[in-house]
């Protein structure tokens, strides 16, 4: 399967840019996830890959083959591009059964009739539908439906398939066996994937490689382990998981550590910060995960950790874990624990290394700020 290279892609409607001047390769049979909240740019992307969208400025090559280049006035149409694609809605045909639909893209390419059974019943099998194609999608569950639209788009073997958010549709539970389905396929098959997004747990789940995006802008590629862990930004922190982000300024540093003083509370917090320097006095970020939070009696005896002294406002017991909020000064902080029945005054304990680290702010929304600032 090809490599895919975008370069300096820029898309705008009008005085409106969505696209950022961005640019990123993906490998062969990488399964690379476009990620972010709507209006980020991200169908968009899908959309000046799959000829869907003209591009403004930059350049878009798979496997030796120029897509797009804005500056040499080159553009592949799509049905020459040899992609496949899956929508939202699968876009299913409801007075064709699953057989003819998936047959849709091998009559436009004139497939003769002995090739289009061979190939039809190959991609149906692939997806485990083989003995439904005489049905109609009326007759198939909503992720039996999502199969069809991705047998449709395997059966002319095309070179890269995109993918756009075709889960979505799909109920919980379901969403996940469908995502585990979908990431064994694509392994098994190697094709190069373009997946778009805005649940983060679908990327985490599925991805090789991650985009976050936002604004038209590409704010970290990366692993989902990197992504997850060490995001580049407290924007990627705040959309990628969820993060408590407490405001503070720097009192001092000694080595890799910077001493905080919170603005909740009015407490010191260590951080460590390998290759990160701050100022003294400057206003910065120290973002830590509720799993990365524990809270324990007020009487315990913690070492070699940050001790903030909190009171829990609510317990609730979700399974496999107890989710606390406590009061930190003026702020609410999330935390999740294994221990059960802890109420009143706790400490709220961290390791220094548990924490990231930004020299810029987090705007949170009125509904957020709402929600995280306790009451007088």
């Amino acid at each position: 399967m090809p490599e895919l290279t975008v370069t300096h892609l820029k898309k705008a409607f009008g005085d409106n840019t969505v696209l950022h001047d961005n640019s990123f390769t993906i490998k062969n049979g990488e399964f690379f996830t476009l990620l972010g909240p709507s209006g980020c740019g991200k169908s968009t992307t899908l959309n000046c890959i799959a000829g869907l969208e003209q591009p403004t400025g930059g350049s878009i090559v798979v496997g030796g083959t120029t897509f797009v280049d804005a500056e040499k006035k080159v553009f592949l149409p799509p049905e020459e591009r040899n992609l496949g694609m899956v929508f939202q809605s699968y876009a299913l045909w409801p007075h064709m059964t699953i057989a003819k639909n998936v047959a849709m893209p091998l009559t436009i390419r004139k497939a003769s009739k002995s090739d289009q059974r061979a190939l039809i019943h190959e991609a149906l099998d692939k997806v485990g539908l083989a003995d439904l194609s005489g049905r109609y999608p009326h007759q198939l569950s909503g992720g039996q439906q999502q199969r069809v639209a991705l047998a449709r788009a395997l059966v002319y073997s095309p070179t890269v398939l995109l993918l756009d958010e075709p889960l979505s549709n799909l109920d919980a539970k379901l969403r996940e066996q469908a995502r585990a389905w979908l990431k064994r396929l694509q392994e098994e098959l190697g094709i190069t994937t373009v997946y778009v997004t805005h649940d983060q747990d679908e990327a985490l789940a599925l991805s090789d490689r991650i985009a976050v995006m936002s604004g038209g802008h590409m704010l970290q590629i990366a692993d989902p382990h990197t992504i997850y862990e060490r995001p580049a930004t407290a924007e990627v922190a705040a959309f990628v998981g969820r993060c408590n982000f407490l405001q503070g300024k720097v009192e001092g540093s000694a080595g890799d550590r910077h001493h905080i003083r919170l603005d909740c509370n009015d407490e010191i917090v260590q951080v460590a910060t390998p290759g990160l320097t701050a100022a003294r006095g400057q206003a910065v970020t120290v973002a830590v995960r509720p799993e990365n939070l524990e809270v324990v009696a007020a009487d315990a005896d913690v070492s070699g950790a940050n001790r903030l002294t909190t009171e829990v406002l609510t317990s609730s017991y979700v399974g496999s874990r107890y989710e606390y909020d406590v009061r930190l000064g003026s702020q609410v902080v999330q935390v999740e624990s294994n221990r059960p029945g802890l109420a009143g005054q706790v400490q709220l304990v961290f390791q220094p290394e548990a924490a990231l680290f930004y020299t810029e702010k987090v705007e949170l929304s009125q509904e957020e700020q709402d929600l995280l600032t306790v009451t007088p």
